[in-house]
């Protein structure tokens, strides 16, 4: 596997493990459902061992609020697109889709045509996961760009993107990983691209990618695996096989101090789930 955890599909596989926790949790009460967030998030065994509450527990202890917000922006995105397909949009473009799965999940309706948009290694990830019956689907397209350096409106007339015909656009947690000049010309090409047709877009805008107060844990655990891997120059499968070993010890005492834990948190706190509307 060699650097795949630190390849460019890093923030993909996170947003991925995120809809993967909360697709464990109870059918009743999840927000969102991604049967297919498994295969791309790296130790889904150990993730489903642990259970929706758990992980939801650890991640809030880490960064507070961030399931919440990735799944409410989801689910917002979901009901958008699954909405605007059966009021007749003909086109779809996912910007920066990275490990996206409506195409597949949404059971949107198959003269839908479908573009997907990101980085050729990312793609080409992706693709080699997806079961044989979804990755040769003709409504669905992959198009290839390099956002700092490509015309993004170019490229998807060539994967025969159709000027003439409606179209919703998304953009999703993209905007704080290029540059701004990057990000105006391309929100600059898709207005011309779209010219005189009904077109709905969303964005999801942040101007930094997390508050650096609350990137202290975060960033020292970055740290650690940058200095196992650059001091004792140990793979990125040994650094796995090392977490999931320790995780595994571990495990039974988190279960037992989480279900008290927990239980104090919610009876201190009002805790929910802001789902976000239109503007």
């Amino acid at each position: 596997m060699s650097n795949s955890i630190f390849r460019k599909d890093g923030t993909a596989q996170g947003v991925a493990k995120q809809r993967y926790i909360e697709t464990i949790a109870d059918p009743a009460k999840r927000v969102i459902d991604d049967p297919y967030s498994s295969i791309f998030t790296l130790g889904a065994g150990l993730i489903k061992l642990m259970g929706h509450g758990l992980n939801l527990w650890l991640t809030n202890k880490l960064a507070p609020g961030f399931h919440e917000h990735l799944i409410a922006r989801t689910r917002f995105i979901d009901d958008l697109v699954k909405e605007s397909a059966e009021n007749g949009i003909e086109q779809y473009v996912i910007l920066g889709a990275g490990y996206d799965m409506r195409a597949h999940r949404l059971d949107l309706p198959v003269s839908l045509k479908i573009f997907e948009v990101d980085q050729p290694a990312v793609q080409s990830k992706k693709i080699s996961k997806l079961p044989k019956k979804l990755s040769d689907l003709d409504n669905v397209n992959y198009v290839n760009v390099d956002f700092a350096n490509q015309s993004v409106s170019e490229r998807l007339i060539d994967a025969g993107f159709d000027q003439t015909k409606s179209s919703i656009f998304t953009l999703e947690g993209v905007t704080q990983y290029i540059a701004k000049d990057a990000f105006n010309s391309t929100l600059s090409e898709i207005a011309k691209l779209a010219h005189g047709t009904q077109v709905i877009f969303f964005l999801s805008y942040f101007l930094q990618i997390i508050n650096p107060e609350t990137m202290s844990t975060l960033g020292y655990l970055q740290f650690k695996l940058w200095f196992l891997r650059v001091f004792f120059e140990w793979s990125a499968n040994t650094i796995i096989f090392l977490f999931i070993s320790i995780s595994i010890i571990i495990i039974i005492y988190l279960r037992k101090k989480f279900q008290t834990d927990f239980i104090k948190d919610l009876s201190k706190n009002n805790i929910f789930v802001g789902i976000m509307g239109q503007v």
